[in-house]
């Protein structure tokens, strides 16, 4: 039987677990770093708290931080991870590498303009946010078209995640964030008939029972 395309279509979006460039606070954009050893911990406990969903499909971006905490989620169901570029975090050319306090002195201007959200700034060799966030809502939405009626994951990245967010409350680019982005936390959206709902954001029950109670 064909699934309805009136149906909504269940999404599950989660940020990859934590790097050792998280844990350093340098900006990792398109630089593929793997999850270190908390990172691959998170996903096991993600994975562990989407083992009983009907999950039709698992994407990711093709970043390894991304694909490896989809997988660890995609296992238990016997499916395989589809990579999609198009979720691949915010490019942020040459400040890759670096923390943001370590470029404001040497960039101050510039650090201005990300700081208060310029949806026209792009650091050197970079994206804008406003050319970002239109190729990462576009992924979401071209990849939930395909699975009306059926619930599926995405695993991405924080900036991926504020697009998404940002696309399904109406909340301008440029308005300071006022939602947390962690690390391997459960977001619920709805897609249908071209929008994006917001229906759960950032449920960390997984975490922090078994990360800061040492739950096994």
């Amino acid at each position: 039987m064909l699934d309805n395309p009136s149906e909504p279509t269940r999404i599950i979006a989660i940020r990859h677990g934590e790097t050792d460039w998280n844990a350093a606070s340098r900006i990792q954009g398109h630089t593929d770093i793997a999850l270190n050893a908390r990172g691959l911990e998170q996903a096991r406990l993600a994975a562990r708290a989407l083992a009983d969903e009907p999950l039709a499909a698992v994407y990711a971006s093709d970043l390894q931080r991304a694909w490896q905490t989809a997988e660890a989620i995609a296992a238990p169901h016997g499916l395989s991870v589809i990579r999609d570029p198009g979720l691949r975090e915010r490019c942020f050319g040459a400040f890759e590498g670096y923390s943001f306090a370590a470029l404001e002195p040497l960039h101050p201007e510039l650090c201005a303009r990300w700081r208060h959200r310029d949806p026209t700034f792009a650091a050197p060799g970079g994206e804008t946010l406003r050319d970002f966030a239109d190729r990462a809502q576009t992924a979401l939405r071209r990849i939930a078209a395909r699975h009306p009626g059926q619930l599926i994951v995405v695993a991405v990245h924080g900036g991926v995640l504020d697009a998404f967010y940002r696309a399904a409350t109406g909340q301008e680019l440029q308005a300071p964030r006022s939602f947390e982005l962690r690390n391997a936390a459960l977001n619920r959206l709805l897609y249908a008939q071209g929008q994006l709902t917001l229906v759960g954001w950032g449920d960390t029950a997984h975490l922090d029972r078994s990360l800061n109670e040492g739950v096994q």
